[in-house]
């Protein structure tokens, strides 16, 4: 496997506006369905809009805020790494794994939700992410 450590975290960005777009086509038209006229409201948190939709169509919003919280540590440590020069074959797996791992909960969560599977799916790619982030430590020191 070659590569730079970098692609993953941009197939990763590009993973995230994707879920977006899909929490935007089914979150708009649930909205207008509900009766919530978005050219009058002001303000507004997401929680309170949950209530107002099909869980099925929050749990694509949930998403899209899981992929905007733990991932930022993903960045962050796939930069440090290709900085520092440790883009090996281990971190690259670690890497992709990560990513792959996140894109199957994000399908997981948007289509299905079932929480162990969901919470699994997390564990495993928290386990790459801890993997890269000891690697790191490792070139460092």
């Amino acid at each position: 496997m070659s590569g730079s450590i970098l692609l993953p975290a941009v197939v990763l960005v590009i993973w995230t506006i994707l879920m977006l777009f899909w929490m935007a086509l089914t979150r708009l038209p649930a909205l207008s369905k509900a009766g919530i006229d978005l050219t009058s409201s002001v303000g507004g948190r997401g929680a309170e809009v949950d209530v107002q939709v099909p869980p099925q169509v929050a749990w694509k919003s949930h998403n899209y805020t899981h992929l905007l919280e733990q991932p930022t540590l993903f960045y962050a440590t796939v930069i440090m790494l290709a900085v520092i020069g440790a883009n090996t074959e281990l971190n690259l797996g670690l890497a992709w794994g990560y990513v792959g791992l996140r894109i199957a909960h994000s399908l997981w969560q948007a289509m299905i939700n079932s929480i162990p599977v969901r919470f699994g799916l997390f564990l495993l790619s928290t386990f790459c992410l801890l993997g890269l982030a000891i690697n790191a430590l490792r070139a460092l020191i």
